[in-house]
């Protein structure tokens, strides 16, 4: 509750200019920009949640695995996207269809596997469409997931979704190097006779790392790997 009404009043805060500047050879900052289509038709012609997007991370686990065991790690994600208000305002007095659509994001958990990572999230959407959007329900076990600060609920609000996890151990985060990307139900979806319901949107996810010892560098192992284009899976 306190990180809801802070975020609330001030926003995520001011930008570390240092880290806006330049990067240190103990971080590294992951940007990748893409479309994805929200919603579908199924078979029988109706609506349906369409895609989700996988990334797998060009994670520098040979640097992270070296450290020593009392390093520590910090991991910032954050999603950015624009919506399309309800035309005619409609929505206004609903806050779950004045939205056009939502993305949210989830990476994988420690000792957690490709399979069972993509399942959560394919629950999380199927619960999404059960709950009808309503963005005070908890996501894809979240109650589970203690490892984020502001937390699933509260940085899922609006069209901007940042979360840092804070004193990981290099060994947990070497391990953790998928993201996944999904949407949420909005009234591109719901109000189909608009003609929006196979509409495309766009978004900006940004990772960082930092390691609190100066001496790993994960840059160099980071650039190697993402001199060829990384795409992301698209699941539907």
């Amino acid at each position: 509750e306190g990180y809801r009404q802070l975020l609330a009043t001030v926003g995520y805060g001011v930008p570390n200019l240092f880290h806006a500047l330049q990067c240190g050879q103990n971080s590294l900052t992951l940007i990748a920009q893409q479309h994805i289509q929200p919603f579908g038709k199924n078979d029988k012609g109706g609506d349906k949640t369409n895609a989700m997007h996988i990334f797998r991370l060009p994670w520098p686990v040979q640097a992270l695995q070296d450290l020593p065991p009392q390093a520590r790690v910090t991991v910032r994600i954050t999603l950015s996207y624009f919506i399309e208000p309800s035309p005619q305002e409609v929505g206004w007095k609903d806050r779950y269809r004045y939205p056009s659509h939502g993305l949210r994001w989830d990476m994988l958990r420690p000792g957690e596997r490709r399979g069972p990572f993509i399942n959560r999230i394919t629950d999380a959407m199927a619960q999404d469409e059960e709950d009808d959007g309503d963005e005070d329900e908890a996501g894809p076990g979240a109650s589970q997931d203690k490892r984020w600060t502001i937390g699933f609920n509260t940085r899922s609000r609006g069209s901007l979704h940042a979360d840092i996890w804070m004193n990981a151990t290099a060994a947990e985060v070497a391990l953790c190097d998928l993201i996944a990307v999904y949407p949420t139900i909005g009234w591109w979806r719901k109000r189909k006779h608009l003609g929006s319901l196979e509409k495309q949107t766009r978004y900006s996810l940004i990772v960082s790392i930092e390691s609190d010892n100066q001496k790993v560098n994960v840059y160099a192992e980071v650039a190697n790997k993402v001199a060829v284009t990384i795409t992301p899976d698209v699941l539907t």
